[in-house]
């Protein structure tokens, strides 16, 4: 009897699976950006997953952050988390990194935009924002900020598999990828080489309108789809709290109730909403740590309230596993 073909979950339609012999050669592969990798390379798992594993082990908690749509401050709420874990506790070592290849951030946000990476016998090593803050990211290997990266499927591919298995992370207490909006070429790598790494899970940024949480939902049946534990969502640009009265503006209106109901619908964790600060905004674009810049922005509480919320979730996950295996 022929053996099983192995065909991953996320794959299109009609995808022949990756071990097949028609693997690159079947009708349905016709325009995949993936086509010649799968014609041409050797059948059986990708080598890169148990590189990835291996690398990765001495990470405790690795978590995707993921969007549905464009412009909703992922990339800020990514950066605000890594800058509240850090300083939550000096003990902890926290590191970002940044697998938005087209559209790095976190250089700038988190104020090393001039930092080059440099390689060593045992892998790339990220750049250190503070003394437990860590980053890394394609915008540190660019001649300028304004280089475009004009690549297919294959070379993001490519690429994150490097940052994922080349990286000299040392120990971590946790690992943020941020991610690029959608569920396109680079979460497909992401989810695939991270498959037996004991990925922790993803938390979904959002704003409160319509139009946003349109795509959410999209990225909400990616995460099941894939397997992905959902650890929360996060509501970004909930309110707008003017700095002279106080008073609280809606800029985005929740027209259908907002995250929070979207959350109660699709029985999911909601961590919390996140009012628009333009302190934060300048801060993000000066590279700026916004808990000493602006330690009594609304957006500083918030956010501590949503590292509460990450840790309450991962205890619960912990208690579910050992009941589980006992």
């Amino acid at each position: 009897m022929a053996s099983a073909v192995v065909k991953p979950e996320t794959a299109p339609e009609h995808c022949p699976g990756t071990e097949s012999d028609q693997a690159g050669k079947a009708s349905a592969c016709a325009g995949c950006p993936n086509q010649n990798i799968c014609s041409t390379a050797p059948k059986g798992p990708d080598p890169g997953i148990a590189q990835v594993k291996e690398s990765l082990q001495a990470v405790k908690n690795k978590i995707l952050v993921l969007s549905g749509k464009g412009g909703v401050g992922k990339s800020t709420v990514t950066a605000l988390l890594s800058r509240a874990l850090a300083a939550s506790d000096s003990e902890k070592n926290i590191a970002v990194l940044d697998i938005d290849i087209c559209g790095p951030s976190q250089p700038r946000v988190l104020g090393v935009l001039d930092e080059q990476v440099h390689q060593s016998g045992s892998g790339w090593s990220p750049v250190y924002v503070d003394d437990n803050l860590s980053v890394m990211s394609i915008g540190f290997l660019l001649d300028s900020p304004d280089s475009a990266i004009i690549w297919r499927g294959p070379k993001k591919n490519g690429m994150i598999r490097q940052f994922l298995s080349q990286v000299d992370w040392g120990s971590l207490d946790y690992l943020l990828m941020d991610t690029p909006p959608g569920t396109s070429d680079e979460h497909l790598s992401a989810i695939t080489y991270l498959s037996q790494a004991d990925l922790t899970g993803a938390i979904i940024v959002t704003t409160p309108q319509e139009v946003a949480l349109l795509d959410v939902r999209k990225e909400i049946d990616f995460c099941r789809k894939s397997k992905i534990n959902i650890l929360g969502v996060v509501e970004n640009m909930a309110e707008f709290i003017c700095p002279c009265c106080q008073k609280s503006s809606q800029i985005f209106k929740p027209t259908t109730g907002g995250a929070k109901k979207m959350c109660e619908d699709l029985t999911i964790p909601f961590l919390g909403s996140l009012p628009l600060d333009p302190k934060i905004a300048k801060c993000s674009d000066e590279g700026k740590n916004f808990f000493e810049e602006v330690p009594d922005s609304p957006v500083v509480k918030a956010i501590e309230r949503v590292v509460e919320g990450i840790h309450r979730k991962r205890l619960k996950c912990i208690q579910l596993h050992y009941k589980v295996l006992f």
